[in-house]
C-alpha cells in the first residue's frame, strides 16, 4: 500500500509517538509510507532519525499565503505519490485533506483521534468525520462512545485501535533492574513505587508524592519513590519543593533523562499512572505493563480499557490511590491477579497486533 501518515504535531507527545511508531511498523512491513510532518518540530527530527520518508509541510498556519503554499505542496505531493490511504493524526490540516478528498482525490481518508479532548459537534465537523472521512480511529472506549452518540459517526466507520508496544525493547530486564537499583541506592528490602512520565502537572507527580507520604505515615518505612522523567512543562525544582513539603526527599530518587527506560521500569516494584487527565494513548502504561510490573492508575482516558480490576481510582485523590498501592505491597495474591490480568491485556497489544489491526482497517477500506 501507498500510505501517508499526516503528523503535524508540534511536540513529541503520545499522539506523535502513536503515529510515528505506526509509520515505522508499516514501513518495516514493506509498505510505501510517507510521513508528513510540521516543519522544525521534534516529530520531524524523530521521523528522520527513524529513517522514515519524511516531508515537511506547514499545515497548522492560518495565514493566507502560508495556507496557499501548503495547499500547493499537498496537491503536488498527491499528484506525485498517489497514496491509497491518508491517515491524519491531528485536527489542524484535517480540513484540507478532507476538502481535497471531497473534491475527488482518490485516496481513502482516515482520521485518528489520539487526543483526550472531544471534537466540536458543529455540522461541518460532524459532516467531515461521518461523511467525508472513510473511517475514524479512536484509542479508547470513551471517545468511541462520544463519536457514536454525539458525532453521529456510523458504527461501521468507527474503529477502536489501542496503541501497541515494542516488546523486543520493553520487557522485564533483571540485569537492568539490579544495575538501576544499585545506582539509585534501592536495596532488596525496599519497595520502589515508580512513575514514568515527563515533568508536567497533568502527570500527577504531586498527587503521587502525597500518596507516598500517606503510606509512609502508616508505617511503611520500606517504601521508596522513583520518578522517571525530566523537565518539560514543569521543572525539577517544583518537584523538589513538593518533596520537601511532604518530607520525602530522603526516600525519593529522580532519574533525569535516560536511554535505558526498560531497565528503569524493571527497577520498580509497583508502577503508577497518577495523571489528572489526558492518557488517551497511555504509552507509559503500556511500557510498564510490558515489563511485567503491576500498575495502579487513575481512571483517566484509556486506562479503564487497560488496567486490571481493583487498581483504578478517581484522579486527584491521593487517599484513593494509596489503597491499590498498599494492596500491591501487602497482598501477594492480589498482586498475582493484577499481573495475570495485565499479561492477558498485553498479549493483544504488541507492535504486531497494532500493525495487524491497522492493516485490517486499511484493507477493509480499499476493498469497498
Amino acid at each position: 500500500m501507498k500510505i501517508f501518515q499526516v503528523i503535524n504535531v508540534r511536540w513529541f507527545n503520545a499522539t506523535a509517538w502513536y503515529a510515528l511508531y505506526l509509520s515505522k511498523l508499516l514501513s518495516d512491513d514493506g509498505h510505501d509510507v510517507t510521513v508528513v510532518v510540521q516543519p522544525g518540530t521534534l516529530p520531524e527530527a524523530k521521523a528522520r532519525e527513524m529513517g522514515l520518508d519524511t516531508v515537511a509541510v506547514d499545515l497548522n498556519s492560518t495565514h493566507p499565503v502560508t495556507f496557499a503554499k501548503s495547499t500547493s505542496q499537498v496537491v503536488n505531493l498527491l499528484r506525485e505519490r498517489q497514496p491509497d490511504i491518508v491517515n491524519c493524526h491531528r485536527g489542524d490540516g484535517f480540513f484540507l485533506w478532507a476538502a481535497l478528498k471531497y473534491m475527488g482525490r482518490g485516496y481513502k481518508l482516515v482520521r485518528t483521534r489520539g487526543d483526550q479532548r472531544a471534537p466540536r459537534r458543529d455540522f461541518v465537523n460532524r459532516f467531515m468525520h461521518a461523511s467525508v472521512a472513510d473511517a475514524v480511529v479512536v484509542t479508547h472506549r470513551r471517545m468511541a462512545d462520544y463519536f457514536l452518540k454525539k458525532m453521529r459517526t456510523p458504527a461501521d466507520g468507527l474503529w477502536l485501535i489501542h496503541g501497541g508496544v515494542d516488546t523486543s525493547t520493553f520487557h522485564f530486564d533483571a540485569e537492568g533492574r539490579d544495575r538501576v537499583r544499585r545506582e539509585f541506592d534501592f536495596s532488596d528490602d525496599h519497595t520502589v513505587v515508580g512513575l514514568l512520565g515527563r515533568f508536567d502537572r497533568v502527570k500527577g507527580q504531586k498527587e503521587l508524592i502525597k500518596t507516598i507520604a500517606r503510606l509512609r505515615a502508616q508505617g511503611r518505612e520500606d517504601i521508596r519513590l522513583f520518578l522517571v522523567g525530566f523537565d518539560t512543562a514543569m521543572r525539577e525544582e517544583q518537584i523538589q519543593e513538593w518533596l520537601t513539603e511532604y518530607d520525602l526527599r530522603d526516600i525519593t530518587r529522580i532519574s533525569g533523562r535516560r536511554s535505558d527506560i526498560a531497565a528503569c521500569i524493571s527497577a520498580m516494584d509497583i508502577g503508577v499512572i497518577a495523571s489528572l487527565w489526558s492518557e488517551a494513548i497511555a504509552r507509559a502504561a503500556l511500557e510498564i505493563m510490558a515489563c511485567n510490573i503491576p500498575l495502579a492508575t487513575t481512571s483517566v482516558g484509556v486506562m479503564p480499557d487497560l488496567a486490571a480490576p481493583g487498581t483504578i481510582v478517581p484522579p486527584c485523590d491521593p487517599e484513593a490511590l494509596a489503597k491499590p498501592v498498599a494492596r500491591l505491597m501487602d497482598e501477594p495474591e492480589f498482586r498475582s491477579k493484577v499481573l495475570e490480568a495485565q499479561q492477558r491485556t498485553m498479549s493483544q497489544l504488541s507492535g504486531n497486533d497494532f500493525l495487524r489491526r491497522t492493516l485490517s482497517l486499511y484493507q477493509t477500506l480499499l476493498d469497498k
